[in-house]
């Protein structure tokens, strides 16, 4: 026989291509997995600016609070203005002395003290509020004061049950990716190539030759940690329902506590308007017994004080249920 010899020198150049049929669905659980995963942070951006509201809600209400004193401080000012101008009138008539007119005059020092004290406070609240909202706010923005809901919604839709549901829905398309990766792959296959020699070994010049073919691959190493990382995946899921079940119930008792909080602050208004009414009708009295000279100035700048404390009281009281119903708004996300 006469056998070819093959020569010394060999040349080859190929283009191999391969195309998955079907993978189990490990690309779909990784698509699907980095899907999940950017909604895991969108809700954690959305929790995280959620939390800035509540200091949105103290720091407003805490401007409406200055504004209603500042308000009332005033109204007191010129309640002192009046008196002072009656009791100096009392002391051209001999009927008081200058004691009870400095007696006057301290409280009006005060009062003006305060003023000061008041919008000091008021311009650094605005300052943070300016912060919080990324707005430029100056001494003379006014803030609107909300009207009092007839009802509120107990109802939660809070961002963080969001959060919890997108953790729950990653954790699940993990553990379809863990039973992806027992499952075969499957694909075709093409390599294309032009050398010397080709495909057949005994011709020695150069030619272009082509194969094709399925392959089927199955990894079974997989199985050796499969049961550990479902059950892995198990406990997680079993972690994130456990935390939104302690934070629903937490939850559900701050509403509780500041439904109690709102008809507090309903019920000390209910006897706020009395109050103020019998504060005034004794400061009268003690007006028209100063005028007749049988009062000192300190009783009667003690009867204006108490009717001052009742109607700041007031004030307090409105603006403290306002924030307790936003509270409860904010707690709810309603």
């Amino acid at each position: 026989m006469d056998i070819p010899i093959l020569s010394k020198d060999q040349y080859g150049a190929t283009v191999d291509l391969n195309q998955v049929i079907w993978d189990g669905g490990v690309i779909g659980s990784k698509k699907e997995d980095i899907r999940t995963s950017s909604d895991i942070n969108r809700k954690n951006l959305e929790v995280e600016l959620y939390s800035i509201n509540d200091r949105v809600n103290q720091v407003f209400f805490g401007i409406l609070l200055f504004d209603a004193q500042v308000k009332q401080n005033k109204l007191y000012q010129e309640e002192l203005q009046r008196n002072y101008d009656q009791v100096s009138s009392w002391i051209q008539n001999g009927i008081a002395n200058q004691a009870d007119l400095d007696a006057v005059k301290v409280e009006q020092l005060k009062s003006m003290q305060s003023e000061s004290q008041l919008a000091h406070s008021r311009k650094a609240y605005l300052d943070i509020l300016s912060a919080l909202i990324g707005e430029e706010l100056d001494s003379a923005t006014t803030l609107v004061k909300p009207e009092i809901s007839p009802s509120i919604s107990t109802s939660i839709h809070r961002p963080e049950l969001d959060l919890y549901s997108a953790r729950i829905k990653n954790l699940e398309v993990q553990n379809k990716a863990i039973n992806a990766g027992l499952m075969p792959r499957l694909g075709v296959f093409v390599t294309g190539g032009y050398g010397k020699p080709g495909l057949n070994m005994l011709e020695n010049e150069f030619s272009a030759y082509y194969v094709a073919g399925v392959n089927l691959s199955w990894n079974f190493s997989n199985l050796y940690s499969y049961k550990n990382n479902k059950q892995r995946i198990k406990n997680s899921i079993s972690s994130v329902q456990t935390q939104q079940e302690t934070f629903l119930f937490n939850t559900n008792m701050d509403i509780s506590r500041k439904q109690s909080e709102i008809n507090k602050y309903r019920d000390q208004l209910k006897y706020d308007d009395d109050i103020i009414t019998l504060r005034k009708s004794i400061k009268q009295s003690s007006e028209a017994k100063m005028a007749n000279g049988t009062l000192s100035g300190t009783d009667l700048m003690r009867d204006i004080n108490s009717e001052e404390r009742a109607r700041q009281d007031k004030i307090l009281h409105e603006t403290e249920m306002l924030q307790a119903i936003y509270n409860l708004k904010y707690t709810t996300n309603n």
